[in-house]
């Protein structure tokens, strides 16, 4: 069975640091045969695409709001994806997935709030 699992979320202060983990398990192929992808959704608004890894090279992308503060990258070893937000804002505030091969994770909270 195909699982995503996603860590690592909580309550942050402004300017303050997350890791979110996205544990994958149940593949047929290494992950590095798929795009892997952040998406995030904040009270009352839709699904925002964050940040993608591609397949095989690994090039990655952001979307405006997260570039500089944010980093997407992955183990293939543990089979897990991460994003490490920095300099967090409050506008962060969001239910976060990871999506690898149109399998999503069930989200994982995350609030920036003093």
């Amino acid at each position: 069975e195909v699982q995503l699992v996603e860590s690592g979320g909580g309550l942050v202060q402004p300017g303050g640091s997350l890791r979110l983990s996205c544990a994958a398990s149940g593949f047929s192929f290494s992950l590095r045969s798929y795009d892997m992808n952040w998406a995030r959704q904040a009270p009352g608004k839709g699904l925002e695409w964050v940040s993608s890894i591609r397949k095989y090279i690994g090039r990655t992308v952001y979307t405006d709001s997260v570039k500089v503060r944010v980093t997407i990258y992955r183990d293939n070893a543990k089979n897990t994806l991460y994003l490490q937000m920095n300099s967090m804002k409050p506008e962060d505030t969001a239910v976060y997935y990871c999506d690898i091969g149109s399998v999503r994770g069930q989200g994982i909270q995350v609030t920036v709030s003093s």
